[in-house]
C-alpha cells in the first residue's frame, strides 16, 4: 500500500504527533520512513538581500534538522522501521511537496496545530500541503488540551 511514507519533521510539537503516527503506520505495513527537514531562512527573498550572518544561520539550521532527524532516526529504530532522512531548503509546503513528488513517495504523514474553531481560515503550512500534495496526505491534528 504505502512504501515509502514522508515524514515532513520539524521537532515541534504538531510535528512529533504526526510522526508518531507516521512511524506507527510504517511499522505495521513494512514500509520505509524518510524524514525532511525544510531550512526556511526568515526574512527577504535571498536573492534580493543578503544578510551578513546568513551563513552562520543557515549552519544553526542544518544543525538543528539534523539533530532533529536523528531523533526521529532513534524513534524508527525503536519500530524496526527502516529510515532515511534529508534536509531541504526553502519554502516548507513547497519543499514537502516537491520532495514527494521527485523522490517518489507513496503518502505524506505530518502533524497539525490546533488552530481552534477559526483556524480553518488562516491557514498553515500542513493546509497548503493538504491542498497542493499529489499524493495522499494523513495529518494527526493536536487536540486542544494537547496544546
Amino acid at each position: 500500500m504505502y512504501e515509502h511514507i514522508l515524514i515532513p519533521f520539524d521537532g515541534s510539537d504538531e510535528a512529533r504527533k504526526g510522526a508518531r503516527h507516521a512511524i506507527e503506520l510504517a511499522a505495521e505495513l513494512g514500509s520505509t520512513a524518510h524524514g525532511l527537514y525544510v531550512i526556511d531562512l526568515p526574512g527577504v527573498p535571498r536573492a534580493m538581500s543578503l544578510r551578513d550572518d546568513e551563513e552562520d544561520l543557515r549552519e544553526e539550521y542544518q544543525a538543528y534538522g539534523e539533530e532533529v532527524l536523528s531523533e526521529l532516526g532513534d524513534i524508527a529504530a525503536d519500530h524496526g522501521v527502516e529510515y532515511e532522512w534529508t534536509i531541504r531548503s526553502g519554502t516548507p509546503s513547497e519543499e514537502i511537496v516537491d520532495y514527494a513528488d521527485e523522490d517518489g513517495m507513496d503518502v505524506i504523514v505530518l502533524g497539525s496545530a490546533y488552530r481552534g474553531k477559526l483556524g480553518n481560515l488562516l491557514g498553515g503550512t500542513t493546509d497548503k500541503v493538504v491542498r497542493s500534495a499529489t499524493v495522499p496526505v494523513i495529518t494527526e491534528r493536536m487536540a486542544m488540551d494537547e496544546v
